[in-house]
């Protein structure tokens, strides 16, 4: 499951329905977290041992036509690996607005949570990143 974070809800709406013009962001940076962000912000993201926030061109081919209103990764986003500890039990995802800082604007939780030992990556496939809106 996945969700727009408050703020980009509310920039979306206000795109729409009279207010300010929303720009989109590009690129996106792909964050981990060990505990859940929520659409206020929050959670735990990872920070140590080599860790970055992934860049991530927005783009068609990154993320394809959305249908039934949804979009998924149509290419598979693969972090570096974890260099000189671990990065925990990864659980969730955010697409931030920065590289560092920034802000939420979708996150949401794994099928499955991965712990990240020292020299492991994280590698999600194609499809299996889905932003839903309803």
């Amino acid at each position: 499951m996945s969700a727009f974070s408050l703020d980009l809800e509310n920039k979306v709406m206000n795109h729409i329905l009279g207010g300010s013009s929303y720009t989109r962001v590009d690129p996106l940076y792909l964050a981990l977290f060990t505990v859940a962000p929520t659409e206020n912000g929050g959670g735990t993201e990872v920070t140590s041992y080599g860790y970055t926030r992934l860049s991530i061109a927005n783009n068609a081919t990154n993320f394809p036509t959305a249908s039934n209103g949804q979009k998924s990764n149509g290419t598979a986003f693969t972090f570096p690996a974890a260099s000189g500890g671990s990065w925990g039990t990864v659980s969730h995802w955010a697409l931030m607005s920065a590289s560092s800082s920034g802000d939420i604007l979708f996150f949401g939780a794994f099928n499955a949570a991965k712990t990240i030992a020292d020299t492991d990556s994280l590698t999600i496939p194609i499809n299996q990143l889905t932003i839903t809106l309803d």
